[in-house]
């Protein structure tokens, strides 16, 4: 039993960290398509801070989901 506790306190340390992360994804992602918007020179870089933001941003909402799936599986799981 502490084992699953060790691990669900890791995957929610995970998740934190990751909501974190996606958050200044976010933000770096307002700047990026500010620039393409205004078009600025040269925006290749622009566009490869949206891949990045967009990578980070779904792994967050995959682990999260998941995580999240596990919690209301074993919720369920504990009622009956």
């Amino acid at each position: 039993m502490e084992f699953n506790g060790a691990v669900k306190e890791r995957q929610a340390s995970i998740a934190f960290i990751l909501g974190i992360v996606s958050l200044v994804a976010v933000f770096f992602s307002h700047l990026a398509l500010t620039d393409i918007y205004h078009g600025e020179g040269d925006l290749r870089q622009e566009w490869m801070v949206l891949r990045f933001c967009f990578a980070v941003i779904f792994i967050f909402q995959v682990f999260a989901l998941v995580t999240f799936w596990k919690i209301i599986r074993e919720k369920n799981g504990k009622r009956h």
